[in-house]
């Protein structure tokens, strides 16, 4: 009985042994091409990201340049509007004085024209004119004329007669017949009373 089994052992140690190579040369077909396709994958993935390195970096260089263009272009617009400042103020100066100078300058003749010319101020009493666009009509731009024109006081447009109140309505270029349409003398009475 026991006379096979030396053939029985030797059969199934080499069996064990073939089961054993053949296991491990299936493992090595199996992990081996994991491994490979893993490699691979690793390689595609650095050189993506190597890839995207570098266009993080193109586009940070360029956020870089386009930023120092804005700065720039800033700079020039803080400049030309600070130029385009100063020259409206230079024209509204050289405006006003224009428009001060309306009627006294030695190309405009003196104003002439119907009824009597009122008595007329070289400037303000003390210093200080009254504020004519508290009359009804009268705006800023009106009140300059009048200023020019040597009116600076309500006791003065209430003191008017008619044919002063004539002579006024012909001399205010581009306002004529403004005092005797607004009632300019009633209102600068009541004002220089104090009501």
């Amino acid at each position: 009985m026991f006379e096979n089994w030396g053939f029985l052992i030797s059969e199934m140690v080499l069996l064990i042994i073939l089961a054993a190579l053949l296991g491990v040369f299936v493992g090595w077909i199996i992990w081996g091409r994991r491994s490979g396709s893993a490699t691979a994958r690793a390689e595609d993935c650095g050189t993506d990201l190597s890839a995207c390195r570098d266009e993080i970096k193109a586009k940070t260089d360029r956020i870089g340049e386009l930023e120092t263009q804005l700065a720039a272009a800033r700079a020039e617009a803080q400049a030309a509007e600070h130029a385009a400042m100063e020259a409206a103020a230079e024209a509204v100066a050289v405006a006003e004085a224009v428009e001060l100078d309306h009627g006294r300058h030695p190309v405009h003749p003196e104003p002439s024209g119907a009824g009597r010319k009122p008595a007329m101020l070289d400037g303000p009493r003390a210093g200080k004119p009254d504020d004519l666009k508290r009359i009804k009509g009268i705006g800023p731009k009106l009140e300059k004329l009048c200023n020019a024109l040597g009116f600076y006081h309500f006791d003065q447009i209430a003191a008017w007669s008619d044919d002063e109140i004539a002579w006024v309505d012909a001399n205010l270029e581009g306002f004529k017949g403004r005092v005797s349409r607004d009632g300019w003398v009633a209102q600068a009475k009541a004002l220089a009373s104090g009501d």
